[in-house]
């Protein structure tokens, strides 16, 4: 199946690897493992496709940060085929239409500086590559999962390993909200998360859905 875009909405899943929540940090301190899923937005303006450049905003240069960090995430996508609201687990998958990769750009500093949150930094422009595929997979909760920059691997995780299963996410954020069909779900992102420059070749690789590759560039 073809990427269509837009989605209705970008649900994102944070810290849902345990490997990913022990090498991250806030304001100095060890996170510890979410009792429940971590949520947060991504908007659609974030969306794009296979071989489009994921852009550094321009806005970036004119905080002079002394160590500017954009970071990589490679994901899981659960995307949505019909719209749902207190959706049982037991019945979760009855309302997934396929699987996708998906790269959660994050640039850091603005999300880890911003009063309001993460919402900036995780929606700027193009901060949402997906694809190659959408495609239907039978167990998607064993799939090896890696990301790349240049071709060196940064992160190698599994689906297994999350915290919170796929079912158990679509129940718990089908409780707070309904999904709509054409959602989409990014799952989280196992340890390893690297930050990007302008000229890199990033690449996002998800067993039986191919390789998510996309260019870096800076904003003119």
């Amino acid at each position: 199946m073809k990427i269509n875009l837009p989605a209705v909405k970008v649900i994102g899943v944070g810290l849902n690897y345990r490997d990913h929540v022990k090498e991250g940090f806030s304001n100095g301190k060890a996170l510890k493992i979410p009792k429940e899923p971590v949520l947060f937005v991504k908007t659609p303006n974030t969306l794009i496709g296979p071989d489009e450049p994921i852009i550094l905003p321009k806005i970036l240069k004119s905080y002079g940060f002394e160590t500017p960090r954009t970071d990589i995430e490679a994901e899981l996508a659960v995307l949505i085929g019909k719209p749902g609201r207190n959706i049982p687990a037991e019945q979760a998958f009855e309302y997934v239409s396929g699987y996708a990769c998906f790269n959660d750009v994050s640039q850091r500093n603005i999300q880890t500086s911003d009063v309001s949150g993460w919402f900036r930094g995780k929606c700027f422009d193009t901060f949402g590559p997906i694809g190659p595929v959408i495609s239907r997979i039978p167990n998607p909760q064993n799939l090896a999962i890696c990301s790349r920059i240049n071709g060196a691997v940064k992160q190698s995780g599994n689906t297994r390993d999350m915290i919170f299963s796929i079912p158990e996410l679509i129940a718990f954020i089908s409780r707070n909200f309904t999904l709509e069909k054409g959602d989409i779900i990014a799952t989280g992102t196992p340890a390893g998360v690297s930050p990007i420059q302008p000229g890199d070749i990033v690449e996002v690789e998800i067993e039986g859905l191919g390789i998510l590759r996309n260019p870096v560039q800076e904003e003119l």
